[in-house]
């Protein structure tokens, strides 16, 4: 079966064979994500963290953002099945987009070093 093929915010025509998974770009950030989320009594959520894939990054152009899609982003809201997950990190802000159980989107505040490695992996 062929590597399923992905664009993301990408100039037309370039495109990876699968997103980058966030453990190998941001093996700190996937880490505590895992930690903070059991933590917090979400071992479901926890469970998905190693293999989450970046699709997308915020791109508004705020310099305190470092938010990134794991699942498509949506042309809207998330809708039904939509809550947040506010978790407690040492620096920064970090709000997980949950939808129907799934993460969708890790909203990163205040986090350079993040943002820093987004931008690399995805430019």
């Amino acid at each position: 079966m062929p590597a399923r093929r992905w664009h993301s915010q990408m100039p037309e025509g370039v495109q990876h064979a699968e997103p980058p998974l966030l453990a190998t770009t941001l093996p700190s950030l996937s880490h505590e994500l895992h930690e903070l989320l059991l933590a917090k009594d979400e071992s479901e959520l926890a469970a998905q963290v190693p293999q989450l894939r970046i699709v997308a990054r915020c791109r508004c152009g705020e310099d305190s953002f470092a938010t990134f899609y794991v699942l498509p982003k949506p042309k809207g809201s998330y809708g039904p099945g939509h809550r947040n997950v506010v978790l407690d990190p040492i620096e920064g802000m970090l709000i997980l987009d949950v939808v129907g159980g799934k993460i969708a989107c890790v909203e990163v505040l205040d986090r350079e070093e993040v943002r820093q490695a987004l931008a690399a992996a995805l430019p």
